[in-house]
């Protein structure tokens, strides 16, 4: 693949005509008028921005809309979600045909006239701030500044990996370039500034951030909180930087565009300055522009000033969508025909690669991605699940190519670095690696990964799971994204000893379980670790938080209790007869399983009949039938022990408002671990006992 990108005469045609005005109009005018209907949105952005979008779509964003999942094409980020007009109006113009769930296409429009009337009800297509997987052509979920940045950064490093590990002298698969709108909003947020960072060291040329640079947030000027010379940051970040003073202007914003694509050593940053709210008299270039209302008379002002019919709504000259569908398509169209034909005749040469390309794109895996993976004999001393995971991970990773991540400058202490031959890492110029090195920046590290989901990659993240709390705004995207990011969390509980309180997880477990469509699994032992991580990979729709351990957890007797394939139910009878009524149940998780385990044998020694039940994935097992929860955990018997080295919240729904629940109701401390667990309880002893009150309690 060339590095330098060429720009032909097609891509700097005449703009700024007549045709290209009304086309601006026509954006502002749909913004406004969907706006007002709705009585809700932000139309100060897609006002300001109409050319810059304009010139962008119609000039050189490579993208066809009859096909738009075509894997070689442009990504368009919008991440000032707020303004997601002006996405709309540009999908609708475009002519951009709908592909379902399924990835078929239904002959729809993406976005209708009648989706962009219905802007922001329930049900449209035109929600307040895109989300991905409802509208086809919105490549991410934005409105959380910054998020679109961070995931930018992800689909520019997924390019270049892809083109690494894919492209041949002789056929370029992947070459696609990544454009974002971002805000002053973006760019005050940290997220956003990690992944800058990241992408600059990275020298990511794929990569173009056009900034709008109005000057408004929504407390006031910027000048309130944001003094700063963004240039000259991204200066120091290793960014090109470039100015186009005035929004407005189409050839400016086209040659600097331009000047981007001919850029071969770095990411570029295109700072534009403009206008929020242009063209409505009382709001442009004020606070007010940004998300507060406004009234039908001020939509007429604009419309005059715009030279628009000031009693016609949502009004969309034949001629601008010929004009702009003629424009997108005839420079798409003919890329993505031409990307076809050539990737037909990779497929004769290089059918492995293309094999491993369609499995990409279906979200699936290679055969026999699961033939190696590791099995643990049993083992009182154990192994920490965190070494377990990273033994797993890389037998998993070999037969995965499209498996990559990295983690937040912990690789040696979360046992996530790739080892075997041919891993290397993914650097500057040399993009083939898998290991990716994330620095310290860990909730631009969940940005990223999310970016590089969406582009075909399966992505992994690693970092200590009370770090989570830096993440978690990521992984609540992906959860609502539907993507399958891996996050890996080790140093799970208080078991990190000595660190103290700051590094001991607590509360951390219940957040991560409280995020709808999130898998959160806890395993108890290695051969667990080998069950979670199969589930993980196997995810097509759901994110996955892995949380290992720091310290050594016996491996189980699997002769002698449940197999661990009992993880993929999220909850299974691992001690204690399935057919013997027990008269109560000790529930655990990760590192306490161990405990519950030693608890019952105490318990059975004493003539007690008790079952001990593994539930790593609370998710997991809410999606089982009622029948097999029952026969799990049996509704008569409500004498039961929750045990786990993290906050009470939650374990109600298993233990009842009776039960009793080993966890902790503050923060740790800092000691060796065998003083911590007794100082909190967390000793068979105690257990056995609080299962022996639960007994009398229920007999009383």
């Amino acid at each position: 693949m060339s590095a330098v990108k060429s720009v032909s005469p097609h891509d700097t045609g005449e703009a700024g005509d007549a045709s290209g005005q009304l086309a601006v109009d026509t954006i502002r005018t749909l913004a406004m008028d969907a706006v007002l209907k709705a009585h809700s949105g932000h139309v100060g952005a897609p006002l300001g921005l109409a050319v810059v979008g304009h010139t962008l779509w119609s000039r050189f964003l490579r993208t066809d809309p009859d096909q738009p999942d075509w894997p070689n094409r442009d990504r368009f980020v919008l991440s000032v979600g707020h303004g997601s007009m002006l996405l709309y109006a540009l999908l609708h113009l475009a002519g951009v045909k709908e592909i379902d769930a399924d990835g078929a296409k239904t002959g729809k429009p993406a976005v209708s006239l009648e989706d962009i009337e219905q802007f922001r009800q329930l049900g449209s297509k035109t929600p307040g701030h895109p989300e991905y997987r409802m509208t086809t052509g919105v490549e991410t979920t934005t409105g959380p500044l910054g998020q679109g940045c961070g995931n930018s950064v992800g689909m520019a490093i997924a390019e270049r990996y892809l083109a690494a590990h894919y492209n041949r002298p002789e056929a370029t698969v992947f070459d696609h370039d990544v454009y974002v709108l971002c805000g002053d909003g973006d760019l005050m947020e940290g997220v956003a500034s990690e992944a800058a960072s990241l992408a600059g060291h990275l020298k990511l040329s794929n990569l173009c951030w056009i900034y709008d640079n109005n000057h408004v947030s929504i407390e006031g000027n910027t000048e309130l909180a944001f003094s700063e010379d963004v240039a000259e940051r991204f200066r120091g970040y290793g960014w090109k930087t470039l100015h186009v003073a005035d929004a407005n202007d189409a050839e400016a914003i086209a040659k600097a565009i331009a000047e981007f694509r001919e850029t071969d050593d770095r990411p570029t940053l295109i700072v534009v300055d403009s206008i929020i709210g242009y063209g409505l008299p009382k709001q442009q270039g004020t606070a007010a522009a940004h998300g507060e209302a406004f009234d039908a008379e001020d939509v007429k002002a604009a419309k005059r000033s715009y030279g628009w019919p000031e009693s016609e709504s949502f009004r969309v000259p034949e001629s601008v969508t010929q004009a702009f569908q003629a424009a997108v398509a005839g420079r798409g169209r003919p890329l993505r025909e031409e990307w076809e034909r050539n990737f037909a005749s990779y497929r004769k040469a290089h059918p492995d690669l293309a094999d491993e390309i369609d499995l990409m794109r279906q979200g699936k895996l290679p055969k026999g991605w699961d033939a190696d993976l590791p099995s643990f004999e049993a083992d009182a001393k154990g192994v920490a699940s965190r070494d377990a995971g990273g033994k797993v991970l890389n037998a998993i990773a070999e037969k995965v190519p499209f498996l990559i991540g990295g983690s937040a400058d912990l690789a040696p202490s979360t046992k996530t670095k790739l080892t075997f031959e041919g891993a290397g890492s993914f650097e500057a110029g040399s993009y083939g690696g898998r290991n990716l090195h994330f620095g310290i920046r860990e909730h631009g590290m969940g940005a990223v990964a999310n970016g590089m989901a969406l582009s075909y990659l399966r992505s992994f993240t690693a970092t200590f799971l009370v770090f989570s709390d830096y993440m978690r705004p990521t992984i609540r995207l992906a959860a609502i994204m539907e993507v399958p990011t891996i996050f890996v969390f080790t140093h799970d509980s208080i078991g990190v000893g000595e660190d103290g309180p700051t590094h001991q997880p607590i509360e951390h477990l219940a957040s991560l379980r409280a995020i709808p469509g999130l898998n959160t699994i806890r395993p108890c032992d290695a051969n667990e670790t080998v069950e979670a991580w199969k589930v993980a990979i196997s995810q097509t729709h759901e994110p996955t938080c892995l949380v290992f351990s720091r310290q050594n957890l016996p491996t189980i007797d699997r002769t002698k209790y449940a197999g661990a394939d009992g993880l993929r139910k999220g909850g299974y009878v691992l001690a204690g007869s399935p057919d013997e009524t027990p008269e109560v149940i000790l529930i655990g998780t990760g590192s306490e399983v161990s405990l519950c385990l030693a608890a019952h044998e105490k318990l059975t020694a004493e003539g007690v009949r008790s079952r001990v039940v593994s539930l790593p994935s609370w998710e997991l097992f809410e999606k089982q039938e009622d029948a097999y929860r029952d026969s799990v955990l049996p509704p008569e018997i409500m004498a039961r022990v929750a045990v786990e080295q993290a906050g009470s919240l939650g374990w109600d729904r298993y233990t009842g408002a009776k039960g009793a629940k080993i966890t902790m109701s503050t923060f740790g401390a800092s000691a060796p671990l065998a003083k911590l667990q007794t100082k909190y309880g967390f000793t068979p002893d105690h257990i056995a006992e609080a299962a022996k009150q639960q007994i009398a309690a229920r007999r009383a």
